[in-house]
């Protein structure tokens, strides 16, 4: 596992640099005032040796130190308003990258839609769009910007110390590869333990997600004690990985210490025995002045200082490498590509559907959930989908919708290909009822809203109206502006579904998909969503998905699926009286019984 994810550091370490050019400007300018700084570091030393020379060997008095004294007081005001500065640009570089990302990320993963997104653990995507999209901050904001600087400001030092000793700035410069050497060599199995720790938070999520969500069925069955156990495991399995990240974090800082240390103590030495007389050379046949070696000696620590600043930030490289590679395995992730047509005109028309010999096959599997299905619906018919679980009914409504593409056939509206048709033109000819309504965090009105955004209040309470969701709305003191948790949370399945109806009513589409409506509700809710249904319907095209015998009889037609194609096709009296597949199907007790 280690080496294969050593080995995909190097295309994620690539896809993060591209991602730079988001903030290069802000990097650009993290760069200039840390670059600034490092000049105005060399001043302050020359500044401090100067001040220090003049008080104990030339004996200067205080008139003639107290410009010196105004400078450094400059200098360090500087540095000070630099660093601020430097901090801002760099937290304007990260935030630009991650909003960037996580906004890339949602668009890919709506772009490949449900197909994609019900395969992939709900906690798991949340922990890559929020956890490990934040764990590149630091990469943008401290990585990038340190590594320019760990190679000006050290040149800017060598630079001014050669001319004073050669042999002090050849110490320098000899030691100086030590640290990155020593960085990368305890570096290299950074991005593996980053990238297990990053796998390990996206499990631990996914996990702890779907113990929330199924609370109330582990109490039922008296299993919430053994879950709890679990998410300790698996939290304990998170700390431990997190320990190993930190261990190697802080190996790798007191490495570079260690080496930079040593480093200045050889720079220390070398002026000690110059100044004690016992050596006379790397100074151009001068000796060294007190203020020149104070230069020095207070310019070796700020020579390494970058460099181990780079060593720091070396582990937000690591980490970054580890969360790229969760993020890139969610982009690389196909899309259906948009038409480089529109024929949207075509869709002005009274819609025409038409299925011709379409199959179908889920990624990764051999069984053919439906094999050379031919069919149509007319505009204004209402077409009724049945056929036992797993047949695929609700297969036929994800095509219509464009989550999936056929692996066969072809899928026609008004003659022209579906996947020649772009998605929004398409789905803005279309609602959808599905049989689990998802309501999001806001007020029934923002709900509502989602089937029409642009519709106007008259319009929102004639949907409501027409969905029997005033019924309730009336009695909350909001009204249609009382706010719903996530999910629904403090409406019933049967309220909920009423403000799914309402968004499809304000949607005002001529294709109407319903899938199992009225699945879950008890008898009330049910004969309020199917009287709401029945006015929906009128002057629609409907395609419905359906358990419930009661709605079948009504419609114009029913396709009976089985075997992967469809069995019967035909209107309900007729199928019933010739006792084929449907006759059978309606024998079964699960299907016998009245539902509700």
């Amino acid at each position: 596992m280690k080496p294969a994810s050593t080995h995909n550091a190097k295309p994620a370490l690539k896809w993060l640099f591209r991602r730079a050019h988001t903030a290069r400007l802000w990097i650009a300018l993290s760069v200039g005032l840390g670059f600034s700084s490092g000049l105005l570091l060399i001043a302050q030393a020359a500044l401090i040796a100067q001040l220090i020379h003049g008080i104990y060997i030339e004996a200067l008095p205080r008139s003639e130190l107290t410009r010196f004294f105004v400078l450094f007081a400059m200098v360090v005001a500087g540095r000070a308003v630099m660093a601020w500065a430097r901090e801002i640009a760099g937290f304007q570089a990260g935030a630009r990258v991650r909003t960037e990302i996580r906004l890339h990320l949602l668009e890919h993963m709506a772009a490949a839609g449900p197909a994609f997104t019900r395969q992939q653990q709900t906690g798991a995507l949340a922990s890559t769009v929020v956890e490990q999209v934040e764990a590149l901050h630091n990469f943008f904001a401290h990585y990038l910007p340190q590594l320019g600087l760990a190679v000006l400001i050290p040149l800017s030092i060598a630079a001014v110390v050669f001319p004073v000793s050669w042999t002090a700035g050849a110490i320098l410069v000899a030691s100086a590869p030590l640290i990155p050497l020593f960085m990368v060599l305890i570096g290299m199995g950074a991005e593996s333990i980053s990238q297990h720790q990053f796998q390990a938070l996206a499990r631990m999520s996914g996990h702890f997600l779907d113990v929330l969500q199924g609370l109330p069925t582990l109490k039922i069955f008296q299993r919430s004690t053994a879950e709890a156990q679990r998410v300790a495991k698996v939290s304990r399995v998170y700390r431990q990985r997190t320990m190993r990240v930190l261990r190697v974090a802080f190996l790798s800082s007191a490495v570079l210490e260690f080496f930079s240390s040593v480093s200045i103590a050889l720079v220390a030495v070398f002026l000690g025995t110059h100044f004690l007389g016992y050596i006379n050379f790397g100074t151009y046949g001068s000796p060294l002045t007190l203020g020149a070696g104070l230069f020095i000696l207070i310019l070796a620590p700020d020579f390494y200082l970058p460099l181990r600043e780079l060593g720091t930030h070396y582990h937000a490289r690591a980490e970054a490498a580890g969360a790229a590679e969760e993020i890139m395995r969610i982009l690389q992730e196909p899309v259906r590509t948009q038409p480089t047509t529109v024929n949207a005109p075509s869709l002005t028309k009274p819609l025409t559907i038409v299925f011709d010999t379409v199959s179908f096959t889920f990624k990764n599997q051999h069984h053919h959930v439906l094999q050379n299905v031919s069919f149509s619906v007319q505009p204004g018919e209402k077409v009724t989908l049945v056929g036992a679980s797993g047949e695929g009914k609700t297969t036929i409504l994800n095509l219509l919708l464009g989550f999936y593409d056929p692996t066969g056939g072809v899928i026609r509206i008004n003659d022209t290909p579906l996947t020649n048709i772009a998605h929004h033109d398409w789905r803005s000819q279309l609602a959808w009822v599905g049989q689990q309504p998802v309501l999001f965090y806001g007020s029934l009105r923002d709900n509502i809203l989602l089937g029409r955004p642009e519709a106007d209040a008259q319009a929102i309470q004639a949907a409501a109206r027409a969905a029997k969701v005033l019924e309730f709305a009336d009695r909350m003191p909001g009204g249609l502006n009382t706010p719903v948790g996530e999910k629904g949370h403090r409406l019933s399945r049967g309220q909920a579904q009423r403000v799914a109806l309402a968004r499809a009513f304000l949607a005002d589409a001529p294709l109407l998909l319903l899938d199992e409506p009225t699945a879950g509700l008890d008898a009330r809710n049910e004969r309020l969503v199917v009287a709401a249904i029945d006015t929906l319907s009128k002057g629609r095209s409907v395609i419905m998905v359906t358990h419930r015998m009661a709605n079948v009889q009504d419609t114009d037609r029913v396709l009976t699926l089985a075997g992967g194609g469809i069995a019967e096709d035909g209107r309900y009296r007729d199928l019933m009286a010739a006792r084929g597949t449907l006759f059978n199907l309606l024998q079964r007790p699960e299907e016998a019984k009245p539902h509700g």
